[in-house]
């Protein structure tokens, strides 16, 4: 009994001993109910534009949660970095390796081609993955549920870009991108949204992802041969500017072009300290879009500690810095919710992974986060405002309110010329101004700056030329054996002549681009061709068009489109006219019986009003009964033609007056209108009933 009592003392000192930390080992469980550490990863490639950026976003939040008292009391979070090196299949292994150090939620990847693959790792090990670069939309899907996207997708990206080609008038554009998730996902939206917008992309033009100078030239010079002038150019932001300098090489940044460049480009030269006059010579007239993220004091002195800061990698940094950086907090956020709640820091092997073969690849070591399934939507509910601006998410896991910076790019630098949000449009107003207001996505409230377009031109360009290696238009003409002055074979170029060929060939010379054309005679040139027969062969486009003296008639305009006749016909249709005799009583015709009831009333009426206002006062309303009757209706019926010759002396009566003068003008005014519309009428009607006539005869 004593032997017990001591043993049951030591065990009771032992747990009272322990201050804060219970750990347990049960199996192979690991549970921390309240940890002093918590780890998470970070993946991304750290050579990188986006990568150089990121890097010190990350390791300033860190700093900043672990300084903060009110956010993870007692916990210190800690950060590990891996390297994917642009690399999918590194990407990969990094982030197993990754998954071996009990992480509760890892930042990245950047890349969306590396996300795909390890979004299936973190949907068996219950670990978030936090990105901030991914930005290829089918990430959002179902499939993916522990991928949580703290940047904007480029669905709205695209919609963007389909906005700037709708405003600008444009239909076809031309998309340059790099041949990956990020590029291919990409694309596949814009040629969605344009197709909203009855636009399309003509040609899809792929980059491989490690494409070299002389890829690129060779698909430009490809591309240059088509119609559209309207670029987007959606690659990597590590060999993008390539595009430029051979494009410009190659006379393609001159006017007549059109440049939409994603995203990238603005990261690639923020990160540039300070961008060379050569780089924004190359990129003059480019037009780009940058994530838009508000002007705040908070973000001007996180830029200003980054420059700061012994040691970095480059003194410049693009937005995904921002992201980066709110995504730390967004992690610190949802972990001290999910302790508060009760939730509980615990890993444990999976079943699935156990190593039963002898397998060298010791994935047995991977840790599934139990915690997960409630730790993933305590992250979805955080709400607060980080660096780059509301972090909220909606019901698709996207980020809300999307938006960008409309930037055009010069010589001097780059200029903000508009703005584009998902809440209404373009605009030349911030959204945080716009979201104070109710939604307008109307055409009319769809505005942007003047925009300078390569050759330094604020002239919109057409955004086509007809294409160098195309088919030129195949012109039909009548081969007559008659009336050869208006067509005929000639035996030199362009092998036709004749009237209708000059005013053609006059037509053709005004347009500001060369037409290529060939004529192709339609006939045996034995006897005049089937004109009907001339119109179906181009509606059924066997010919583009058909130039000659095709007559007008309502079969033919219902299949084709026809110019303006350039000529009379000669023609003349003569029909009788019948002659309607007019009644005696046609004057009576403009107003009712009860319309003239009720004026005549009003004669009355106001002739004795007047006669009562003026009869003690005025002499010329006196006299014998039978006179001041007369006087009434005489004075009542000389004001319909302002020829009264009695005059008003009371002011009342001079009131009354002006008021009936007034009331007389407008009936005068509507009795001549309508006379005037019926006597029309009629003699219109006479000669329709000729023109039917004369029809019925043929």
């Amino acid at each position: 009994m004593e032997v017990l009592g001591v043993k049951g003392f030591v065990l009771l000192f032992f747990c009272l001993w322990i201050p804060n930390e219970v750990v347990a080992i049960i199996g192979n469980s690991t549970v921390s109910s309240r940890p002093t550490v918590v780890k998470i990863g970070a993946l991304f490639t750290v050579d990188s534009v986006i990568g150089r950026s990121a890097q010190q976003g990350i390791k300033t939040a860190i700093d900043d949660v672990n300084a903060n008292k009110t956010i993870l009391p007692g916990i210190k979070m800690d950060v590990i970095f891996h390297d994917t090196n642009c690399s999918g299949f590194i990407g990969t292994v990094e982030a197993l390796q990754l998954m071996e150090n009990e992480v509760i939620a890892t930042i990245g990847p950047q890349s969306s081609g590396i996300a795909h693959i390890i979004a299936h790792v973190a949907n068996e090990l219950h670990v978030p993955l936090l990105s901030f670069g991914a930005t290829d939309p089918t990430l959002s899907s179902l499939q993916f549920p522990y991928f949580v996207r703290t940047t904007h997708s480029d669905y709205f990206q695209m919609y963007a870009i389909a906005d700037i080609v709708d405003f600008c008038r444009w239909r076809q554009v031309i998309a340059i991108y790099v041949d990956d998730d990020y590029g291919r996902n990409g694309i596949s939206i814009l040629g969605d949204a344009l197709a909203k917008k009855r636009g399309k992309i003509s040609y899809k033009a792929a980059l491989s992802p490690g494409a070299t100078k002389n890829d690129i030239s060779i698909l430009l010079n490809s591309v240059n041969l088509m119609e559209s002038r309207v670029f987007v150019v959606h690659v990597n932001p590590d060999y993008g500017l390539n595009v430029f300098s051979i494009a410009k090489n190659l006379g393609m940044m001159t006017s007549g072009y059109v440049w939409i460049a994603t995203d990238w480009l603005p990261s690639k030269l923020d990160s540039m300290d300070p961008v060379d006059t050569n780089t924004l010579k190359l990129l003059q007239g480019v037009v780009a879009l940058r994530h838009h993220t508000p002007d705040t004091n908070l973000k001007k002195s996180f830029f200003s500690r980054l420059k700061n800061v012994n040691g970095t990698a480059t003194t410049s940094f693009n937005s995904y810095a921002l992201y980066a950086y709110d995504s730390v907090w967004l992690a610190a956020y949802a972990l001290d919710a999910f302790l508060k709640e009760g939730g509980n820091i615990s890993f444990s092997s999976d079943p699935k992974l156990i190593d039963t073969k002898g397998s060298m690849l010791h994935l047995s070591s991977l840790r599934v986060f139990n915690g997960g399934p409630d730790f993933l939507p305590t992250l979805l509910r955080v709400n607060f405002t980080g660096l780059s601006g509301q972090i909220q998410f909606n019901g698709d896991k996207n980020l809300i309110r999307p938006s960008y910076d409309i930037l055009n790019i010069g010589e001097s630098g780059f200029r903000r010329v508009g703005y584009w949000s998902n809440y209404s449009g373009l605009s030349v107003l911030a959204p945080e101004i716009l979201y104070k207001r109710p939604p307008n996505s109307s055409i009319s409230n769809q505005k942007l700056f003047n925009v300078l377009w390569p050759g330094e031109t604020i002239a919109t360009p057409r955004g086509w030329v007809f294409p160098n290696n195309g088919k030129p238009l195949r012109i039909a003409v009548p081969y007559r054996i008659s009336y050869l002055e208006f067509l005929s074979k000639d035996k030199n170029p362009p092998g036709v002549r004749g009237y209708c060929i000059d005013v053609f060939e006059a037509a053709i010379n005004l347009l500001p681009y060369p037409v290529p054309r060939q004529y192709i005679l339609f006939g045996d040139g034995k006897r005049n061709p089937d004109y009907s027969q001339l119109v179906n062969q181009v509606a059924l486009k066997n010919f583009d068009a058909a130039v000659g003296d095709v007559t007008i008639v309502p079969n033919r305009t219902r299949i084709l489109d026809f110019t303006q006749p350039f000529m009379e016909s000669g023609l003349v249709v003569v029909v009788p006219v019948k002659e309607i005799k007019s009644s005696p009583w046609a004057f009576l015709k403009p107003f009712t019986a009860q319309m003239w009831c009720v004026t005549g009333a009003f004669f009355l009426f106001v002739g004795a009003v007047v006669w009562i206002l003026e009869h003690r006062h005025n002499p010329e309303f006196r006299g014998p009964p039978k006179k001041q009757i007369m006087t009434i209706f005489w004075f009542t019926f000389s004001t319909m033609f302002f020829s009264h010759r009695e005059n008003t002396v009371s002011g009342l009566g001079r009131f009354v007056l002006i008021i009936w003068l007034f009331v007389v003008l407008i009936i005068n005014s509507s009795y001549t209108a309508s006379l005037t519309s019926i006597l029309t009428v009629q003699q219109l009607s006479s000669q329709i009933e000729g023109i039917d006539s004369l029809i019925s005869a043929i």
